[in-house]
């Protein structure tokens, strides 16, 4: 009876894709012979496509709901996701560490330029992610604006180099602060705002930014932006740009390394707790004592300085920037990437951006269904995996010393 019912339903769900695709994949007006083409052979593709496709989605809507009784009954350590249980175990992680760091320091030397440059893309976006994973996966304040601080960055290098000649090296730990000193003053309007409020101002803030650019000529060159940015150099001596782009690899994979150490040590510490009580109940969190504004603040300055350092990193690859590149959509994409990866998750936040950056680029040869193959992975993984691709391990702290003095009497 059972598998009559998924039957039924799957034809149901066969026939509903076939009546919603048939004007689009079906008919075909051709207005040079002035004929109606019948392709018949795609609503049959569609038909079994569908049909099969509707076993695999309730097979793993099952599984994901014994997996929920599971978890309901006790069962949760025996069906925890293979990832946590590989990173819990050193005998494992340890040594794919080393492996991946060997890889990612020859990888220039094994791949061509391009897909150099591509990676480079890719790590930017990873300390993009983990910056706005310090607001929204531990603080819990959602930021629709984070792409402003990315701009500041960007156009802080471009413009100090075009007045003042200054450096890449000179204007990287500028652009930390400016993106610091931004994230503070968009935290002071916001401070008593939560939720879709605050998604809402931040989102203002972003858009504020981008019209300022794009429309203050004198300042910043308007949408013709600037050119001509000088790529970092090494000890004073002008590089190749291929010599450059590897050089840029390396300087993006210290700064990702530099993020990491900085977030983990961040999460550890005292404002790191502070930030995920902060995050689970903003009342109690001010009950206990601690300050709510500075926490905000604190969580916007800190996420904001690593948005600029990677302005000032995009900047020097492209060599020029205009208000174009700095859209809602991007933040979006560095939203989804924390999303995706698993809130507050660190190694997550990296599988997301390498996820969402590379798997656009290397879909080219699709790149009439790339964003449907990006949609079905985002709604696919919303459906079965809500924590993202690896999530946060909750911490939980037990006292032994009872135990232990039972034990010794």
């Amino acid at each position: 009876m059972f598998a009559f019912d998924r039957i039924k339903k799957a034809l149901l769900v066969s026939a509903w894709f076939m009546f919603l695709t048939f004007p689009i994949l079906v008919i075909r007006i051709n207005p040079v012979e002035r004929i109606v083409e019948w392709r018949w052979i795609n609503m049959l593709l569609i038909g079994v496509g569908s049909f099969f496709l509707s076993f695999v989605w309730h097979y793993f809507i099952r599984r994901k709901e014994m997996g929920a009784r599971r978890a309901e009954t006790g069962e949760e350590s025996e069906a925890a996701p293979l990832a946590q249980r590989i990173l819990k175990n050193k005998k494992i992680y340890r040594p794919a560490l080393v492996v991946a760091g060997i890889f990612a320091l020859c990888f220039p030397f094994i791949f061509s330029l391009y897909q150099t440059n591509i990676m480079i893309s890719a790590l930017i976006y990873v300390m993009l992610g983990l910056g706005l994973n310090i607001v929204v996966g531990l603080a819990g304040l959602l930021d629709l604006g984070y792409v402003a601080f990315y701009a500041v960055g960007a156009y802080a290098y471009a413009l100090l180099n075009y007045h003042f000649g200054l450096t890449f090296w000179m204007v990287l730990p500028i652009g930390a602060g400016l993106g610091a000193l931004f994230g503070i003053l968009l935290g002071f309007p916001v401070l008593r705002l939560r939720g879709d409020y605050l998604a809402i101002v931040t989102l203002g803030f972003g858009e504020i930014i981008r019209i300022i650019l794009e429309n203050w000529n004198e300042f910043s060159f308007g949408p013709s932006g600037i050119s001509n940015i000088p790529r970092p150099s090494l000890f004073g001596i002008d590089l190749s740009v291929h010599d450059a782009t590897i050089y840029i690899y390396y300087v993006m994979i210290g700064l990702c390394l530099l993020t990491i150490f900085v977030v983990n040590r961040l999460q550890d510490s005292r404002i790191g707790r502070a930030w995920i009580a902060l995050r689970e109940d903003e009342i109690a969190c001010q009950a206990m004592g601690i300050d709510k504004a500075r926490t905000k603040l604190t969580a916007f300055a800190l996420g904001a300085t690593w948005a600029g350092m990677s302005g000032v990193v995009f900047a020097a690859k492209t060599t020029f920037v205009n208000p174009a590149s700095f859209t809602i959509w991007e933040s979006i994409i560095i939203l989804c990437i924390v999303v995706l990866g698993g809130m507050g998750s660190i190694i997550g936040v990296i599988a997301g951006a390498l996820v969402l950056i590379l798997m656009p680029e290397y879909l080219r040869a699709f790149s009439e269904y790339r964003m449907l193959a990006f949609g079905v992975v985002l709604v696919v993984m919303m459906v079965f995996r809500p924590g993202g691709l690896i999530p946060n391990v909750r911490r939980i702290y037990t006292f032994k010393g009872a135990t232990e003095s039972g034990k010794g009497g």
